[in-house]
Parts: structure tokens; sequence; C-alpha cells
């Protein structure tokens, strides 16, 4: 590529982005644990899954002899063990939720459906994992491990059971078919429950032989909800039901399931106490769905985000060898460039690039949140059990005692080290409990973000890339499985809540002080990106952050023109657009932070020096590309908030700084030029310019208007950015064929 200043090559991409590349930016080059683990999902995918798919194994919604051998290569590549501890007979000491990560990621590059078998076993164990008792977590994290030689035991493999038949769908956790009721009690013995639980929807159910079901109470001496493991050696109905007819995901196994048995009270996940006569559930289901819907949220929003990287390479083949049938001669631009020889097509695909960057960027730091999370939680729970803090409201209040603390700490934490108070940085750093409410201020808004921005935005994405395709995209030998990628996709925007469920969470976790301090310092640190690497586009995103943050203030305190509170939880026309606005911003943040890792760390990777410096140049351009596309959809939503729910200012009631005609004339006479100005004038007889009303003016608004502006000029050099980009994609080399069979 040539500068058009200097005349001189600059370096360009001159390979799509490998493992080296990809272990720097998502951090896990220093994790040989994770790299094989990426390897193993890899062989799978591109192995076994790419077979089935070719051989059309998603025509069946039945679960097939064929599919049951996705489950035993999973057991064999040790894919199955990934999510359990070392004590329990997995391989991977301490939180998992990036390797989980990478696991789904590698599956989804090639088929969805297979990812979400092997995660569905892993969100069957979750809640046992997250809150069950020693005694619960001991037998079926443990016997989740496939045998191995000599053992003479099943593998047990776990189904999720929350959703159920319409209108009990799961999404509004609080009503519920499912019931328990006490089926026996005998005095000095263990009470025994009778569960009734219908589910729809639900994966691996017609291979599990375990279930963690959602229920309610049908029963006074049961109180409240709970979830509770059922197995198929249960005395009563253990029915896998019919399968569904799905259109996506048919390499998972989804089911209607029907349970009706009889089961101990010690299956209650997390364990009871008794008082006075009455089965507590020490976690309601809701609490126990919390603690693992925050966490597997993230797997699906990278499910979408593999698709849309592994669409870049399809689509560039497809549109170079576009014309070869026909009458160009090799070497010929139309023989060697085909479809890319259009700006139209380079464009549309960069976009694509760019949105499958940032999405895999957000979701994989997402991840690595909650690997520094998981640790804090638990050290959280021991201490509040220790100092006998229990209940939702008593940990309310002992956290909002530890607020200012928090709010210390992030202060202290972006001062320069020669600025800040060393030993009361580390005493609050050494503070478990403020260093808990810091991170969890993050996940609360990282987690629903990633999984609305990714598979949402992914999703619109996705049938892009398809249309890149021509015709091609939609037929079942598309290369790389485009067509079935873009329905898939749709499903994943349903997946443990669709994006109402993330909005409303982001709705009241995005005015949080602590998520909002923190907010702050990274507008500063992109302007200081920005001062050194401008081309990121880290100028745009950190004007466009400080237009969300305004704005998000002003909301909460503003009115509109009825008088009604514009910012609270049932105003879902004002508080959902702002979620979008800021999953955007999170995404090109992220993306931006992890190109400036690669640059800084790459160089010493000796495999990585050839080809180094250009693809740090392509990944920063896409950077600059995501930049302009976020700040514009923040910019239009704040615009459309800020000014759109107050009333247009009208010719009968609201011209107090009008000028008569005349008027004008008359201080025109005395200062030339005045009548030139841009004034709203009435004519003599009630005249007036052919529009609504006068201009709108809103004081104290001034501000808003001045980022706005600021906005608008920040975007200069995006297009540039987009039109080096789209040069590089026709210089890049790719292999001679995809690496799995279409």
């Amino acid at each position: 590529m040539t500068d058009p200043n200097s005349g001189a090559t600059k370096p360009t991409l001159k390979t799509l982005p490998g493992d080296d590349v990809r272990q720097i930016l998502w951090r896990y080059a220093d994790r040989y644990d994770l790299q094989m683990v990426q390897q193993a999902a890899r062989s799978v995918a591109r192995g076994i899954v790419a077979r089935l798919v070719a051989d059309g194994a998603r025509h069946t919604h039945e679960w097939t002899p064929e599919k049951q051998k996705l489950l035993e290569a999973m057991d064999e590549a040790g894919l199955t063990a990934v999510a359990i501890d070392p004590e329990h007979g997995g391989y991977i000491p301490g939180p998992k939720n990036l390797a989980l990560a990478l696991v789904a990621f590698e599956l989804s590059w090639v088929d969805a459906g297979a990812a979400t078998a092997t995660l569905a076993g892993n969100l069957a164990l979750a809640p046992i994992h997250e809150r069950g008792t020693p005694e619960q977590v001991a037998r079926y994290m443990g016997g989740a491990v496939p045998a191995g030689p000599g053992e003479d035991r099943r593998t047990l493999r776990g189904a999720f059971a929350l959703t159920e038949p319409i209108p009990f769908v799961g999404v509004d956790t609080n009503t519920m078919a499912g019931r328990v009721r006490v089926a026996e009690w005998k005095d000095g013995e263990e009470p025994m429950l009778h569960v009734d639980k219908r589910g729809r929807f639900i994966t691996n159910a017609a291979f599990a032989n375990f279930a963690c079901a959602a229920v309610a109470s049908d029963d006074a001496r049961i109180k409240g909800s709970c979830m509770v493991i059922l197995e198929d050696t249960d005395e009563g109905v253990w029915d896998p039901g019919s399968p569904t007819l799905k259109l996506v995901h048919q390499l998972s196994a989804t089911n209607d399931p029907i349970y009706s048995l009889k089961v101990p009270a010690s299956r209650i996940i997390g364990g009871y106490t008794i008082q006075d006569g009455v089965i507590v559930p020490n976690y309601s289901h809701s609490e126990v769905i919390e603690a693992v819907f925050r966490r597997t949220r993230v797997t699906v929003g990278l499910m979408t985000a593999a698709k849309l990287l592994s669409a870049v390479e399809p689509i560039i083949r497809y549109h170079r060898q576009r014309f070869r049938g026909g009458q160009p001669q090799p070497g010929s631009s139309r023989y060697e460039l085909g479809i890319q020889q259009r700006e139209d097509a380079l464009h549309r695909l960069i976009d694509v690039w760019a949105t499958g960057e940032a999405a895999a960027s957000l979701g994989f730091y997402t991840a690595r949140l909650f690997d520094e999370f998981d640790p804090l939680e638990r050290e959280k729970d021991r201490l509040l059990q220790e100092r006998g803090i229990k209940g939702a409201r008593a940990q309310m209040k002992a956290f909002a005692a530890v607020k200012d603390a928090a709010l210390e700490f992030i202060r202290l934490e972006h001062l320069p080290e020669q600025k800040r108070d060393s030993a009361r940085y580390e005493e609050l750093k050494a503070d478990s409990l403020v260093q808990f409410a810091v991170k969890d201020a993050l996940s609360q808004v990282f987690c629903p973000a990633t999984k609305l921005w990714n598979t949402g935005v992914g999703a619109n994405t996705m049938r892009e890339a398809v249309s890149l395709m021509g015709g091609y995209g939609i037929t079942e030998d598309c290369p790389g499985f485009l067509g079935q990628k873009w329905m898939d996709a749709q499903l994943e925007a349903t997946y443990e809540g669709p994006e109402a469920v993330q909005r409303r969470q982001l709705t009241v976790t995005m005015v949080n002080e602590l998520f909002l301090a923190q907010f702050r310092h990274w507008i500063r640190q992109m302007r200081q990106i920005a001062s050194r690497k401008p081309g990121t586009g880290a100028c745009t995103l950190a004007t466009a952050m400080e237009l969300w943050l305004w704005t998000i203030e002003f909301l909460q305190s503003a009115q509109d023109a009825h008088g009604e509170t514009l910012y609270h939880g049932q105003r879902q026309g004002v508080a959902f657009p702002m979620a979008d606005a800021l999953s955007w911003l999170l995404a090109s943040r992220q993306q931006i932070l992890d190109v400036l890792e690669l640059e800084d760390k790459g160089g010493h990777n000796p495999l990585l020096a050839d080809g180094l410096e250009g693809t740090v140049a392509f990944l920063t351009d896409l950077c600059h590309v995501m930049a302009a596309r976020a700040s514009g959809e923040v910019g239009r939503i704040t615009a459309e908030l800020v000014y759109g729910y107050q009333r247009h200012p009208s010719w009968d009631g609201d011209c107090d700084s009008c000028f008569k005609a005349s008027e004008l004339e008359a201080v025109a006479s005395l200062v030339p030029g005045f009548d030139s100005s841009p004034l709203e004038v009435i004519q003599d007889d009630g005249g007036h310019a052919d529009k609504a009303g006068p201009c709108v003016r809103f004081p104290g608004m001034e501000r808003f208007r001045a980022l706005r502006l600021k906005l608008d000029g920040c975007l200069t050099g995006c297009r540039l950015a987009k039109d080096r980009a789209a040069e590089a994609l026709t210089q890049v080399m790719i292999p001679e064929a995809l690496d799995y069979p279409r």
C-alpha cells in the first residue's frame, strides 16, 4: 500500500490473523493449557462437526446415532471436562470462563449447535458448581467427567430445565408452572419431594440422565422456590419428550421433556433448613439463575462473534473467484480480484470484519473479567457468612458502607504512581469487599452488554455477510456454512434472555455510581491513547463516550413535555436505547485496547516479526471504522432522546425572541447587516417562514450541542481508514481452500 504523502510503501495485512495474533489480542499467550484446549476444540469442530454438517445432519430434529458420536468426540478431546475442577477430575485449575469461551468460539466457527451441546452440559452443572452443597458438587461434577479405562460407571450428562410451555416460558423468572411438594416426611428421616416439571426448549434433554429443574412450592411445608436435581433413575416419570422443531442448532438435542419424580430433599441445590416444620431452601431458583446466567451469557455472545470472523475467508475467496469461470485471463483484474474490483463489496466486508473483531474483543474481555471476579465473589460470600450478614437487604446495607472506599480505590487506581497514596492504595487493593464491589459493578454491565451487542448487532451483520455471497449464501453448500450460521444467530439472540432482558439489566446497572466512576476514567484513557495513536479512532470514541455520559446524567433529572420523568425502569423507550448506545461504546473501546496490546506484545514473538506491522496497521484501521460506527449510533440515539421528548416551539406561543419585520428594519438602519443574521422574523401581517415554528433553542443544553458538533468533527479520517482496510482485502493472502469440508 502506497502512502499518498511520501510515496513510500506502507506495511499492510499479509495473511489472515492466526493463533499467535489471537493469543495476544485475547490475553492467553502465556496459558499453554488454554492453547491446548483451543486446539482440541478446533480438532472436533473442523473434524466430526464439519463432516456432520456437510453430510446433512442438520436436516433432522432427532438425536441420531451420528450426532451421538459428537458427544464421544468431545469426551475424547477433553472438552467435557473443561468446566470441572481438578479435585473432581478436571484438568484446568482456577476459574474457567476464558477456557469455556475459547471452546464455544472454536466450535461455533463451524457450527453453533455443536457448541450448544457442550455448553448446555456446562450450563446444567453451573447451578451445582455455583450454589451446590459440597456433596452435590462432588457427585455431579465428578460424575460428569468421562469414565476412564477400567471404570464401571456411566458419564453424567445434564440438562438445565428452566423454560416451560407457553405462557410460562421462563422469561419472567417469578412465574413458573413447575411445582414441588412434600411426598413423604417420616419422623427423623429426610423429607421426600415430588417434582412436576414440563420443560420447553430444553437442550440436552434427549440424552441427559440428570436435570436441574426450577420449581415453585405447591405445599405450605415448602417455602418459595428452588432448583432441584432430578435423575432418570428416580421413581416416577422421566420422559425426554418430543424434539423441538427448530430451524437452527440441529446439532444440539432440544426437547420438551416431562418430569414427574420423587426425589430426596437433599437434591435441593444449595441445601435447605427446616424452620417451624417448613423446608426453607438456602437459595431460591432466581438466586441460582442469577449466579449462573451472569457468566454463561458471555459464551453465547462469543458464539456469534465466531460466526462473523469465520465468514471473512469464504467471502474473500468467493469474491476473487467469482468470474474465473468465464473469459478473463489469469493476471487480469477481473480474474484475480473478481467482485473485489468494486468498492461496495470491500467496504461491506470491512464492516463485517470490524464487527467480528469488536464482538470477540468484548466477549473475551468479559470472560477474563469473570475469571478475576469469581474468586472475589467466593471470598465475599465467605466474609459475609463469617460476619453473620445474610439476606439481600443486609448485604445491600453492608455494601453501601463499602461504596465510598471503592470509589476512593477507583480514583487512586487511575492516578499516576508518583501522585498516588501508595499505602492507602495497597490497603484498598487488599480489601476483598472493595475489590468485589469494583468488579461487580463492571460484570453487571459487561455481561448483558456482551450478550446484547454481540448477538443483536452480530445477527444483523451476519445477514450482510450472507448477502455478500449472493445467491450462494443461502444454499446448503455455501462455503463456511454461512446461511446456517445466519439462521443460528437468530436463536442465539434469544438464548438466556432475549434483548429486552439484557437491556432491562443494563437499565439498572449502567447508572451504578461505581461503574460511572470507572467510565469517566476511560474517557481520559481514550484521550491519552488518541494523543499517541490517533489512527485508532480513540479520539472519536472518547467524544462519543462523553456525549453518552452527559446524556445519561441529563436524562435522570430531565422531564418530557408532559412533565414525566424521562429515565426510570418502566420508561424503556428511553433506557433501552441508552443501553444499546453504551454497548457500542464498550465493544469499540475493548477492540482498541486489544490492538494496542498486540502492538505492545507482538514484537516479543519471533513468529510475528515479518507481518506484525502490517497486521497492526490493518486492525488499527478496523478500530477506526468501528469507532466511527459506534459514535454514529451514540450521536443518533442521544439526539433523539435529548430533543425527541420536548415539544417543538410553535409560532403562536413560543416566539418571544422573534423580530417583527419593521423592528428588524429599524435595528438594521443602526447596525448595518443586522437583518442578514439568522433571526426568526414575523411579518407585520403575521406571516412567517414555512416551517413548524421557530427553530429549537433549549437553554442549558449548550454542552450537548457542543459535544454533538465536536463528534462530527472527530469523524475526520474514518473513511480514509476504511479505504486503506478495503485495499488490504485485495492483497491479503488466504489459503487455497477452507480447512474443513463444505
